[in-house]
This record gives structure tokens, sequence and C-alpha cells, in this order.
């Protein structure tokens, strides 16, 4: 038996928080009746609607790492109709982007239809090391690379990174490129770390998620992640 919010976050609805919000707002029913309050928990024989739509739970799960080009939405779908990651992946089966990057960062993102994994991968407390490049404005001197040991504070919260490196430094056009490993997972972290030491994102890539790596991927390529990626994403927890 398992809470029905988590049963539908791991068939690959939407994610367990939207989940809960679907089962208060009476838009979920079990064996045809309307669930409105949370704490229910069903079995693999309960017969689950969510919104009017059949839940399977028998279906295939799909993995794919994406080299996400600039100007894409993190996003299954955009209301406003700009592209999102899910258009760049030919599949028939429905699936969404775990986590996401800013409109204008490029870069690796997973896409999958395996809520189990996608709430390892996003979750606070496993600790799912990223790491970035990023082109930055100005020169960092030994007082920025100090606090960048120490952890930086960002909205009343240390920021800890866990591990720095200077890339290059373009002493003419005044620029630094860096790389910057982090575990936070809150929204724009890596541009307001920089603009905290006064050192504006000029450009920003993601270039790996734990151990997975773009490889030689292009801008808007993807493939498949192989079953032992996946079962070693899934031992991160």
């Amino acid at each position: 038996m398992e809470r029905l919010q988590k049963v539908i976050a791991e068939a690959g609805i939407t994610s367990r928080r939207k989940a809960e919000e679907l089962i208060l707002a009476g838009k979920v029913s079990v064996n045809g009746e309307v669930i409105s309050k949370l704490g229910l928990k069903v079995s693999g024989k309960d017969i689950i609607d969510v919104d009017g739509v059949r839940l399977n739970r028998n279906v295939v799960r799909k993995y794919y790492i994406l080299n996400k080009p600039r100007g894409v939405i993190s996003s299954a779908i955009d209301e406003k109709g700009r592209k999102t990651v899910v258009d760049y992946i030919d599949t028939d089966v429905r699936i969404y982007p775990v986590g996401r990057l800013d409109y204008d960062t490029t870069g690796l993102i997973i896409l999958t239809n395996d809520g189990k994994l996608a709430n390892i991968l996003a979750h606070p407390k496993n600790k799912i090391p990223k790491t970035y490049i990023a082109k930055i404005e100005g020169l960092l001197n030994k007082d920025d690379i100090d606090r960048l040991k120490s952890g930086i504070i960002i909205e009343g919260r240390k920021v800890f990174i866990e591990d720095f490196k200077i890339r290059d430094k373009d002493f003419e056009k005044k620029t630094s490129l860096v790389e910057i490993t982090i575990v936070e997972g809150r929204n724009h972290i890596v541009k307001k770390i920089f603009e905290s030491l006064k050192h504006p994102v000029i450009r920003l890539s993601r270039i790996k998620i734990a151990f997975l790596e773009l490889g030689n991927l292009k801008s808007g390529q993807y493939r498949e992640l192989t079953i032992k990626e996946v079962k070693k994403l899934y031992s991160l927890k």
C-alpha cells in the first residue's frame, strides 16, 4: 500500500506536490469514488483516474539526457507556445524534465516519465552534485575565492560550494571562465552566487549531473540512458 499522491507521481503524470493539489481539488478518483483529502493509501489493484484520465501504472519507463540549447523552456508544455525541452525528444511516451535550466542557460538536463527517479534526483536530502561552466564579468580575486570556499549566503541560507576552479581569465575583456559544483536546487542559484560577488554571469551551461556528462552531445542533441546509468542514478538515494 502506498500513498495516492506518490503513486500518481511515480506514474509520471505530475510531481508529488501537484498530485496533492489535484487530490485536494477533487480531480482524482479511486475505484470511481472522488478523493478530496490527503492520506489515502492504494494498492496495485485500485483503479485511479486523474482529471478524467485512467492512470496507467504499467507504462514503459524512458530516460534521456539532452544538451539544452539557449532560448528553450525547461517544461513539458509552454502556455506561450515557445519551444520546450520535450520538443527535442522523439518519443510517444509522455515525459517531463527533472528540475530546470533557465531560458538562457544551456547544457545537461534529464527527461523521464519515472516519477520515483525524478523525486530522488530533485530531493535536497540526496545532495545530487551539479557542475556548471560560467562566463562571468570581472576577474576573481583572492577574497572572492575565499568567500566561495567558505560558502555564500543567498537569501538567508548558505550555499556550500562542492568544487570550484578558474578555467580561464581574459585580462583584455575583463572576464573569467569558471567551473562550479553545487548541490543546491534553488532557482537561479548560480547566477545569484556570482551576483553576490559583483561578478554577474554572462553565459551559463550545466555540464554534469552526478556522474552524467554531456560527452559529445551537441546543442539540441539527446540520447537515452543505459540501464546501468539508470541503476546508478537510483543508487544515489
